[in-house]
């Protein structure tokens, strides 16, 4: 038995995306006005979602409870399996001593909160978005940046915020591939174009990080500094998405930035160095090198294991390789059960639910596999600590474990019920302004979702119709929901969990929602208008 979406329930497209949207204000609503814990918020939004599910759209009781655990579930594998992998390696490198080495190392090429944030947020990020993606880079950099001493909020804000560069180039370029897939239209094009829309945004990212942490006269101290690591990234990105294909941007982009800002930084310093106001006088912080460079090397050894287990997880052949190491079933009572129909899609087609349990190829699992052989360059600390410290990162991310949860089963209900569809389709009633809101269309699948990936399996199909009917070449609003994705993945409760919890302040998400929010509103305006003047009066911009 089946049932099929509808996405006018209420009559009138207007008063259907403004109802569908309930769920979305009281999470905003709770999250950046009362400032409740992620949880909290999570599941009275994704509560509202299956009452409206059920009452206005008409889901049948079990198919919607049904949905919402499907989400739940794809939120504790992979991406929870990520976080906890991640922080994991991160807490054993605390509990060992060898983050001390890390964090002096560290100064030894800049004791500069500002160029650290730069190298280890931006440049570092990026390579960790590249080859894992879903959360795993802010996992990983927000907790380094804590353990440097950063503060816990501008930690993880920071993190979000220079996140937004490499997103759409994530995981091996699946975004793109994605977005390909379930549009039929050329890989390559699409590639090319998001590859001549964020490499704007990219180059100014380092800037937009210092400006945010310290104001704009301290960061024209470092504007060397910061015009290095922006153009390195913007060019590499430029060139790759547009002459080698979406597979590598964000790799050789990462490796490129973090190649010429630690040479440029080997023979610039800035005049003055700056820390977080509530830090002890820059005076008084010791950088001489205490270690030697074997002990330095050691200490890195987790990440720089992580980073090539990532990689080489991201390689097509490891993944056949390790294929058979999981399995997957058709969810029961939802696969192929419900049915999307036009406009969202050209003809009636059924709505796949698969879950994939690859234990072998999952990125966590990757990350998991570097923590045990780094343990082996971790001195006086075997593997019985390592697992203690395992069950003891478990704990610690008990709730944002539970957010994820239930932020995903709240973008999987709204997905499979059509609420989300009810909503993109009112940015279609816009006419020839619609690439104007094709970004915002991105980023409200990302902050719904958490993943660019799963934005572009989301609306993919829909600006591709909408951009033929009004003239537009669909490349560019498929590749501009893309590019717009990537700055509500900031603002991304499934994000800002991910960042709560490695930064210590689970029950704070409200605080980095409001941190985060003003910054995703003017990146997002920026695609938009920048994907306005492609569709007409640039379009010589276009491949």
């Amino acid at each position: 038995m089946t049932w099929v979406q509808q996405y006018q329930p209420l009559g009138s497209v207007g008063l259907s995306a403004l109802v569908a949207g309930i769920p979305l204000y009281i999470l905003f609503y709770m999250l950046a006005v009362k400032r409740k814990a992620g949880h909290k918020a999570a599941f009275v939004a994704t509560a509202l979602a299956v009452i409206l599910a059920i009452v206005a759209w008409g889901m049948p009781v079990g198919l919607a409870i049904d949905a919402t655990v499907y989400g739940a579930a794809f939120g504790l594998f992979p991406i929870v399996w990520i976080v906890v992998t991640a922080i994991w390696v991160y807490n054993m490198t605390v509990e060992s001593g060898e983050f001390n080495i890390i964090k002096n190392s560290l100064a030894q090429i800049t004791d500069d909160r500002r160029l650290q944030a730069i190298f280890i947020a931006f440049a570092f990020g990026s390579f960790i978005e590249g080859t894992a993606g879903f959360g795993t880079p802010v996992a990983i950099t927000a907790a380094m940046l804590v353990g440097l001493g950063f503060n816990p909020l501008y930690a993880a804000g920071i993190c979000l915020i220079a996140n937004t560069a490499p997103v759409a180039f994530g995981a091996i370029g699946i975004p793109v591939v994605v977005a390909a897939k379930v549009t039929d239209l050329d890989m390559m094009k699409i590639s090319q174009i998001i590859g001549r829309q964020l490499p704007f945004l990219s180059v100014i990212i380092p800037l937009w990080l210092s400006v945010t942490m310290c104001g704009f006269k301290r960061s024209m101290e470092v504007l060397p500094a910061i015009i290095v690591a922006g153009v390195c990234f913007a060019g590499s990105q430029f060139l790759v998405s547009n002459f080698v294909g979406p597979y590598l941007p964000d790799i050789i982009s990462a490796i490129i930035t973090i190649l010429g800002l630690g040479l440029f930084l080997k023979v610039w310093k800035p005049k003055n160095v700056w820390h977080f106001p509530d830090e002890p006088p820059a005076a008084d912080r010791k950088v001489a090198s205490e270690y030697s460079g074997g002990e330095i090397l050691r200490a890195w050894m987790p990440y720089i294991i992580l980073a090539v287990m990532v990689f080489l997880w991201g390689l097509n052949p490891v993944k056949v390789l390790l294929k058979p190491f999981g399995f997957a079933f058709q969810w029961p009572g939802l696969h192929n059960v419900v049915i999307k129909t036009a406009p969202i899609v050209a003809a009636n087609t059924p709505y796949g639910a698969v879950f994939n349990v690859n234990i072998g190829s999952a990125a966590g699992t990757a990350i998991l596999i570097a923590g045990l052989i780094a343990v082996l360059f971790m001195p006086n600390y075997g593997y019985g600590k390592a697992i203690a410290c395992f069950f003891r990162t478990i704990k610690q991310l008990r709730y944002p474990i539970l957010t994820i949860a239930l932020i995903l089963g709240l973008a999987y209900i709204m997905n499979y019920s059509g609420m989300s569809s009810s909503m993109g389709l009112a940015f279609t009633a816009t006419g020839a302004l619609f690439p104007f809101f094709s970004p915002i269309l991105g980023w409200l699948g990302v902050f719904l979702t958490g993943s660019d990936t799963s934005s572009n399996a989301l609306f993919g199909a829909l600006q591709k119709t909408t951009a033929q009917q009004i003239g537009v070449d669909p490349h560019l609003c498929v590749a501009a929901n893309s590019s717009g994705g990537v700055t509500g993945k900031m603002i991304s409760p499934q994000s800002i969990a991910v960042a709560t919890a490695a930064t210590d302040m689970v029950g704070q998400e409200g605080n980095i929602f409001r941190f985060t929010l003003g910054h995703s509103v003017a990146m997002t305006l920026f695609v938009c208008v920048l994907t306005l003047l492609q569709a007409y009066a640039l379009k010589w911009m276009l491949p």
